[in-house]
């Protein structure tokens, strides 16, 4: 059964940085890719990044130059650092995971809040 967890959400002044986490029960190698998803309050569910196992990384026009998504292997886990945020940030972010190339996503967490607001 694989899990993912999101940790790192909150309420953020904007131009502030917030670092999310996303922890997987076990090795996060075993996925083709990880992605970070946001929806904002009455919103449909938008990509916000990817990270690959090569790893190559792909961000959402919105969020290019302000967000950073990396991996840690050894800690099975996959971070997005959020800086310079803005309101139009706020939204529920979820971590999925993509088991092959030829799979969709398959495996997600429960979603972390982030707000941005002053």
């Amino acid at each position: 059964q694989v899990q993912l967890v999101e940790s790192g959400g909150g309420l953020v002044q904007p131009g502030g940085s917030l670092r999310l986490s996303c922890t997987a029960s076990g090795s996060i190698d075993r996925f083709y890719a990880i992605s970070w998803y946001r929806q904002p309050p009455g919103k449909e569910r938008e990509l916000v990044a990817t990270i690959t196992r090569t790893p190559s990384s792909y961000y959402a026009d919105s969020v290019k130059g302000r967000f950073t998504i990396s991996r840690d292997n050894a800690k099975n886990m996959v971070a997005l650092q959020m800086n310079n945020l803005k309101p139009e940030d706020t939204a529920v972010y979820v971590c999925g995971a993509r088991p092959d190339v030829f799979a969709s996503y398959k495996y997600w967490g429960q979603g972390t809040q982030v707000t941005v607001s002053s």
